[in-house]
């Protein structure tokens, strides 16, 4: 399917790349639970890098990652999706805020890494560093407070798209016949929103405990997970989520509805 615009084309590839980060960072989290290590999005694009046509490869990521910050943006700001005028409807718009941050860092890394542009570096995907900033600033610990809920609130409402399949109204009507494909959303879904609910702890612990060092990523999850009773199988299960999650994100690339913004949502966005 060929976009019919280039916004649509910036969503498409948005969708892909956020699908392709975490198709990765599963990848790197199935091959750690042999071997140990921490599967963070940062070190499995660094890993990537350093594959024939890796430059080339986290080139077209970070690009990608643009696209979905701008599609997120949009979506947010426009109510792209129709989310209704009441507290769910915007503390879904809330929601898409606070990824965009999230893959701010992501598309500077693969961006910077690739053009050998000299930003973007770090280590790790957990944002400790930046949480500290945010805790320095006036009521910096209730800042972080609300990054938690918000965090939080979309580790809920991504199980509750999940096991509702309510992702499903956004997909072309001929997505009722793909059933398999509708079961890897479905476990994606589910297990990121669970990796969410776990992160979005870390950080809530961290503004409790006026600590920014106690703000967790993605790979700190995992870890954590690992560390549970039985952990060894529930990461495995997690980490398979992951990877079904990055699957959904190259699927929403296929078949998500995607709706530029009208001539009224853009009157109703610059009059609010």
């Amino acid at each position: 399917m060929i976009p019919d615009n280039k916004l649509e084309l910036y969503a498409r590839s948005g969708y892909a790349a956020r699908g392709a980060v975490y198709l990765l960072t599963a990848t790197m989290a199935l091959l750690s639970s042999f071997g140990g290590g921490r599967p963070d999005s940062k070190s499995a694009m660094q890993i990537l890098l350093n594959q024939p046509f890796g430059q080339i490869w986290l080139g077209l990521i970070g690009v990608g990652l643009v696209g979905f910050i701008v599609w997120r943006l949009i979506q947010a700001i426009f109510n792209t999706d129709h989310h209704d005028s009441d507290w769910k409807g915007y503390g879904a718009r809330a929601v898409l805020l606070v990824s965009v941050a999230t893959y701010i860092g992501l598309a500077a890394f693969a961006i910077g890494q690739a053009f050998h542009l000299g930003f973007g570096g770090g280590s790790s995907d957990g944002g400790s560093s930046w949480t500290a900033w945010l805790m320095s600033q006036p009521f910096g610990r209730y800042l972080v407070g609300l990054l938690a809920l918000g965090i939080l609130g979309g580790g809920i409402a991504n199980i509750f798209r999940g096991a509702t399949r309510a992702y499903a109204k956004h997909f072309e009507q001929n997505w009722q016949k793909h059933t398999t494909l509708d079961f890897i959303c479905m476990f994606g879904l589910i297990a990121r929103g669970v990796i969410l609910l776990i992160v979005g702890g870390f950080f809530l612990y961290a503004a409790f405990a006026v600590d920014p060092q106690q703000a967790g990523s993605t790979a700190d999850a995992m870890i954590w997970v690992r560390k549970l009773p039985f952990g060894a199988m529930l990461y495995m299960i997690v980490a398979l989520g992951l990877f079904a999650f990055g699957a959904y994100g190259l699927i929403e690339a296929r078949y998500r509805i995607v709706r530029p913004p009208t001539v009224q949502q853009a009157r109703r966005a610059v009059s609010v």
